[in-house]
């Protein structure tokens, strides 16, 4: 595998054609499709193949709030302030499928890793799970006493976390449907939320400007980031598990080392607030919406690396944070293959670097 190669990110191309605001974005498992939705009640899949038309599917009654893709890119998911969900086939027919059960705005969908059943977030304070095929509703987790933004499958489809205007991030349990754990650390409503790929940890967005990183393992707090001046909209981890990408109100798109525990870069395309921010299945690309009706597709760059070895190697990001909540500190640690002398020397080392940055 060739050694990681840090390039700066690149604006790869940019997509017109929605007539407000961009909500969502989503790349296709194959990265040959995004999926965007707005505020002007469209669907737009942009094809990256330069030179190939877009099609606009008009189905929703009000604003389009979220999109994702089926995993074997077959099917498209869209929820809307209609209080509905469609799937679409994202072909040029653009033909899809109603389903009603939410009794407010959709905020969120997403399919399970196995593309057989999907889960949505709603303005009625419920998170509800579906079958993808049998095209039914099945059941509906009610604890946020507040609206509920986010809800995400883990990538072994074994619990769902979500996050509401409750101020909470809630850890639920698919099977025997109950809420395992509460993370109750924002300060304000919880915008967004997704699992790391190795399914060890979350990371949540909020309004109170924050990115917080949780074990769902320990429940621990492992780091806190305060570098956007507004509110962060969206987050999406890089497929490595190493690198997270946020999207603000501050019109900046941020990107976050880590293993290191610090920023790499922060972004700046978007004329006004950035929306909605997700990487491509490898890692290669990551898309990003706003409020200026942009769609734009960034060449990450930073890590250059055999995307297809890091797909098979998913490793947990070994990271901790202090009590303090703003200073993060590293530990360089590999869970899976961590053996007791090395646990032992980087707790030592932890130590150190906790004694040197106490006053």
């Amino acid at each position: 595998m060739a050694s990681p190669c840090l390039e700066d990110p690149s604006l790869e191309r940019h997509f017109k054609g929605h007539r407000d605001a961009v909500t969502c974005v989503d790349f296709s498992f194959n990265t040959k499709q995004l999926a965007s939705g707005s505020m002007d009640s469209c669907l737009m899949v942009w094809h990256m193949k330069p030179q190939s038309r877009a099609y606009r599917f008009a189905g929703h009654k009000d604003v389009v709030t979220c999109v994702n893709f089926s995993p074997s890119g077959h099917l498209l998911a869209s929820g809307s302030r209609d209080k509905t969900v469609r799937i679409w086939v994202p072909n040029i027919k653009g033909e899809s499928t109603v389903f009603r059960a939410h009794t407010a705005t959709v905020r969120s969908v997403h399919f399970c890793s196995d593309g057989q059943s999907f889960v949505t977030a709603s303005d009625d304070k419920t998170i509800k799970v579906w079958s993808t095929h049998r095209q039914k509703f099945l059941f509906s987790l009610s604890q946020h006493i507040n609206w509920v933004r986010c809800a995400k499958f883990s990538p072994d489809g074994r619990l769902i976390v979500s996050a509401s205007d409750d101020k909470t991030v809630k850890l639920w349990d698919k099977t025997s449907r109950e809420c395992v754990h509460s993370y109750c650390e924002h300060g304000g409503f919880v915008t967004y939320v997704d699992f790391h790929p190795s399914g060890t940890c979350v990371a949540a967005a909020g309004m109170d400007n924050t990115v917080k990183v949780w074990d769902v393992r320990t429940h621990r707090l492992l780091q806190h980031y305060q570098l956007h001046s507004a509110a962060v909209n969206a987050l999406s981890f890089h497929p490595s598990g190493n690198y997270l990408v946020t999207a603000s109100s501050d019109s900046t798109l941020k990107i976050l080392d880590l293993m290191e525990g610090r920023l790499l870069y922060t972004l700046h395309g978007h004329q006004g607030p950035a929306t909605t921010v997700a990487f491509s299945r490898t890692g290669e690309y990551f898309a990003s919406g706003g409020s200026d009706e942009q769609v734009m597709v960034w060449k990450s760059n930073f890590d250059v690396i055999d995307y297809g070895e890091v797909l098979r190697v998913q490793r947990p990001p070994a990271t901790l944070a202090s009590s303090s909540g703003t200073l993060t500190v590293s530990i360089l640690e590999q869970r899976l293959t961590l053996t007791e002398d090395k646990l032992k020397q980087c707790l030592e080392n932890q130590q150190l670097i906790m004694q040197r940055t106490t006053p």
